[in-house]
């Protein structure tokens, strides 16, 4: 019999600690705080709270399984990530704090023009709603199978039942809460992914040294592909995915950026970013190391997502460890609340300040977040009915066709001095990631080959050739 009650009161012990800071922290709070929290929070807590909400349940559940198709390759797009960030820090930061931006987009029609501004923006609410869907789908799984359904309680229940916790402790203090309820989360998360890693190297009866060992000599343990060029794991394909992935997803991203522009100046942001770029590699490579620990006790014939719940509920050869069991649990809330609590405050502002340009409309930011907590649920159960790939596939390969035009946007804005056909810019994202679609059909049809990340590059690419191609000569 599963442990429901006593995971219950894991998960509404968790939530109380929550409410209590955002209680806190949300005394006074207006549209300043919800939006930019004063600009008043200390650099290191945003650094360590943006490596949980960043790693998130989907990391938690199918990093850890990647070392049974692809070894540790994955350490080589995060090698890239830390590229990207430096680029965030060093390029995209100063800009953000010089024009003072609530919201980045706003940059977009300073530069670009209006049109190119919404574009912009409603291509980051879609990008978001749906990684954020994805993302907050793993721990809504997860408590279905442990808790609600050993209940009876059906999904869309649960699926409701969270989002409206998370609504309600950051209805007020939006992010000015986040930044603290973040690190509390992060720390829950780590604690839990350093003792799951202990009770499976307890289980093969190692030493903490003999572990490290048998990692080290482990077949799955491979980093670096030099030599297949074909292959989606290219040591070169995966370092430059990561750099642009991370300028994409952290730096063009409303969400993350929204929490770096909390800091009190440009100098605590940039070591914020920094300290948060390099920490990214090794928290990946513990997850990828309990992949391999897990592969030892279980074997390598289940699948990658299937990997870690199988070793938490136990085998005939796994023990079952109602211990396991709470950590997993504290863990996966602990990393998804993380990161769609951020999600659905950053829908929210961008949809008031770039949408509707009503920042200060405090009604319209009530309603709106109640609203995005509505579509947030929406896309959660679509995705449910349509989803067959790993989920941290799932993640990029979204990520792919719906951040692609808002590198090829960013990118013309700051490296060039041309004025895009701003009536055009809105065809011509579109188009893109069409193009990358069909292309990617056709590749696989003629030549056998797959995009894989790199994807994301081509997609920016061609964006950005669309807007220098129809460019014109002087802003009108």
């Amino acid at each position: 019999m599963q442990p429901v009650m006593t995971i219950l009161l894991i998960v509404i012990g968790y939530f109380a600690v929550l409410f209590g800071i955002s209680h806190l922290t949300s005394r006074k709070a207006n549209n300043n705080m919800f939006y930019r929290a004063n600009r008043k929070a200390p650099w290191y807590m945003v650094a360590f709270g943006m490596i949980g909400a960043s790693i998130s349940g989907v990391t938690f559940v199918s990093v850890p399984g990647m070392v049974l198709t692809s070894q540790m390759t994955y350490l080589q797009m995060c090698l890239g990530f830390i590229v990207g960030y430096l680029v965030i820090a060093f390029v995209l930061l100063p800009l953000y704090y010089r024009l003072q931006l609530t919201s980045i987009y706003t940059y977009l029609g300073q530069r670009l023009g209006n049109r190119s501004y919404q574009t912009g923006a409603w291509f980051f609410l879609l990008s978001k709603m749906v990684g954020a869907s994805v993302r907050f789908y793993v721990v809504c799984i997860i408590l279905q199978q442990f808790v609600f359904e050993p209940a009876g309680i059906p999904f869309i229940v649960n699926v409701v039942g969270m989002v409206l916790l998370i609504w309600l402790y950051t209805r007020r203090g939006g992010i000015g809460t986040l930044v603290f309820t973040d690190t509390f989360q992060t720390t829950c998360l780590f604690t839990a992914l350093v003792l799951i890693i202990l009770e499976a190297i307890g289980q093969l009866h190692l030493s903490v040294g003999e572990a490290v060992n048998t990692i080290a000599n482990s077949e799955m343990s491979r980093i670096f592909v030099f030599d297949d060029w074909v292959s989606p794991h290219n040591f070169w394909k995966q370092f430059l995915s990561g750099a642009f992935i991370a300028i994409v997803m952290t730096g063009l991203d409303q969400d993350m950026m929204q929490k770096n522009l909390t800091c009190k100046t440009l100098r605590d942001a940039q070591k914020d970013m920094c300290t948060y770029g390099v920490a990214f590699v090794p928290a990946n490579l513990l997850f990828l190391a309990l992949g391999i620990l897990l592969t030892m006790n279980l074997g390598t014939e289940l699948k990658g997502d299937e990997l870690l719940p199988t070793f938490v509920q136990g085998t005939s050869t796994i023990h079952y460890s109602l211990f396991t069991i709470h950590l997993f649990v504290l863990g996966i809330v602990a990393a998804s609340f993380s990161s769609a609590d951020s999600a659905l405050t950053s829908l929210t502002t961008s949809y008031c300040v770039d949408i509707r340009r009503q920042p200060d409309n405090e009604l319209l930011r009530k309603r709106m977040h109640v609203v995005m907590c509505g579509i947030f649920v929406l896309f959660i159960l679509l995705f449910r009915a349509v989803n067959s790939t790993s989920l941290i596939d799932a993640v990029y390969i979204l990520a792919s066709y719906t951040y692609g035009p808002l590198l090829g946007l960013f990118t013309f804005g700051l490296f060039t001095k041309k004025w895009p056909n701003d009536r055009l810019v809105p065809y011509i994202c579109i188009a893109s990631p069409l193009i990358c679609y069909a292309l990617d059909i056709a590749t696989q049809h003629i030549w056998n080959y797959r995009f894989g990340y790199e994807l994301l590059m081509l997609n920016g690419l061609l964006t950005f050739v669309g807007l220098w191609l129809t460019a014109e000569k002087k802003q009108k």
